[in-house]
């Protein structure tokens, strides 16, 4: 992996990076200079992946965090702060996918997504805010869903969460339109993730798996890539929304 210097000086936030979509934005904004706090549940995880950044030459602070605790999430975010000097990124990317009709969902599952998927971003928002406009610089990205524009049968509490990221998103982008911080959603169609994997209700499980074999489907990196643009556009250009779909994906 070779630097190309174009985050050089930034201090980056990623959370939900021990896999998936959030370890390669990490990797991403390392290489392209940034020093990156990763942050997720699985220490272990993380401890690889800024192993995997060292050795390419880049920096990484290992942060472990729940994004449902709000505690932690603070933790996360003054530890970012006093471990790398500061925090110019915020990458919101962890989240759950606990798909399953109304009547069969356990509500815990549906607690669960609230606060990982939303209550989760917007306290690492709140708490990073502040000294972002402050410095009066600073970039959120927060990844969404292609689920956030459009609700299935089996999707109302995972929508219900990426319709409200998309709609906070909004909000925030008003409120620091006159400052030169930045916000960006992003919203991934299929993705290769370990989401699938998770989806509690085996009917829904079964019939994601068959739906992502017909079609070439994301990967990771090409989510990193689309964030990697949007946070490296000069200071006055915001790119506010990036929907990213797999060619082939018609939903």
């Amino acid at each position: 992996m070779t630097s190309t210097d174009d985050l050089d000086g930034e201090v980056a936030l990623v959370t939900g990076a021990t896999s998936g979509i959030g370890r390669a934005i990490a990797a991403d904004l390392a290489a392209a200079g940034a020093a990156v706090a990763v942050s997720g549940r699985r220490t272990e995880r993380l401890e690889t992946l800024v192993e995997d950044i060292e050795d390419d030459g880049g920096t990484a602070l290992p942060v472990t965090a729940d994004l449902a605790d709000t505690d932690q999430v603070r933790e996360m975010v003054e530890t970012t702060r006093e471990g790398l000097g500061g925090l110019d990124i915020l990458v919101n990317n962890a989240g759950v996918m606990l798909l399953a009709p109304v009547v069969r969902a356990e509500l815990a599952d549906l607690q669960q997504m609230l606060k990982v998927n939303l209550e989760g971003l917007m306290a690492a928002t709140r708490l990073a805010l502040p000294e972002m406009l402050e410095q009066d610089h600073g970039h959120v990205v927060n990844i969404s869903s292609v689920a956030g524009r459009r609700v299935n049968e089996t999707s109302a509490g995972y929508s219900a969460t990426k319709f409200g990221v998309n709609a906070f998103s909004e909000g925030l982008r008003k409120e620091t339109a006159d400052s030169s911080v930045r916000v960006t959603v992003v919203e991934p169609g299929a993705v290769d993730t370990e989401l699938g994997e998770h989806i509690p209700d085996e009917n829904v499980r079964e019939r994601m798996a068959e739906m992502v074999q017909e079609m070439t489907i994301l990967d990771p990196e090409d989510i990193a890539a689309g964030v990697h643009y949007a946070v490296t556009q000069p200071e006055h250009v915001s790119v506010n929304e990036l929907l990213i779909r797999p060619t082939e994906q018609q939903s």
